[in-house]
């Protein structure tokens, strides 16, 4: 039992941090980049990728002994591109307002390598609990990647923390935004392409100084 335990606990370690799809493996930086201008994008982002990884890591799992190997790439595909198709249906129909922000970030999550990845190397080849859990913890990775960036470009571009939580949680989370500053402005280069490569270059540098051990 305590084996078992160990293993489970490993394996979502694994992708939160030893194989961090954003961190480590260098995956999905395009809506890393794009989507962390708040943390309430970053959050609504998370979420959708999390909830499809999870679907389609089970779904194939169950399916796996018979989509014939011609056909594993198609319909890992389209298994993937339905969880798509929910998740946005989901959000336009509850966060519409927050859903046109990151409207093509959520439409692409379907071409998103570290989704396909996982299905391919992991839920194709093992049972549904561990195909779960795999999910779950390469979907921790990633939110925590896109919520770390979040913050730290809302905060400096913005003088703000949990700004718009709202539009993803309803009016009684308005109260939740912390204004840093007097004056709501901020550091524009933080909001702006550039600025995301910046921050993103800094972050990682800085987890992989935390992580590496260092030899004596």
């Amino acid at each position: 039992m305590s084996a078992l335990r160990g293993d489970t606990a490993a394996l979502f370690r694994a992708g939160v941090a030893t194989r961090n799809p954003a961190w480590v493996q260098l995956l999905g930086l395009c809506p890393l980049l794009a989507v962390s201008t708040s943390v309430v994008n970053a959050l609504a982002l998370a979420l959708a990728s999390g909830a499809v990884l999870l679907g389609a890591n089970l779904s194939v799992s169950l399916l796996r002994r018979w989509i014939p190997d011609f056909a594993r790439l198609p319909a890992f595909v389209l298994v993937i591109a339905t969880f798509t198709t929910c998740a946005v249906l989901l959000l336009e129909a509850y966060a519409f307002e927050l859903y046109l922000r990151i409207a093509l970030f959520v439409q692409i999550i379907v071409t998103n390598c570290m989704i396909l990845g996982r299905v391919e190397a992991f839920a194709s080849r093992n049972g549904p609990g561990r195909a779960a859990l795999d999910a779950l913890g390469t979907g921790a990775g990633f939110a925590a990647a896109l919520l770390v960036m979040g913050a730290v470009r809302e905060v400096l571009g913005h003088g703000t923390l949990f700004a718009g939580m709202d539009l993803l949680f309803g009016p009684a989370a308005a109260p939740w935004q912390l204004s840093l500053t007097p004056e709501p402005t901020g550091l524009l280069l933080a909001l702006l392409p550039p600025g995301a490569f910046i921050l993103a270059g800094l972050l990682l540098g800085l987890g992989r100084a935390l992580t590496t051990e260092k030899k004596p």
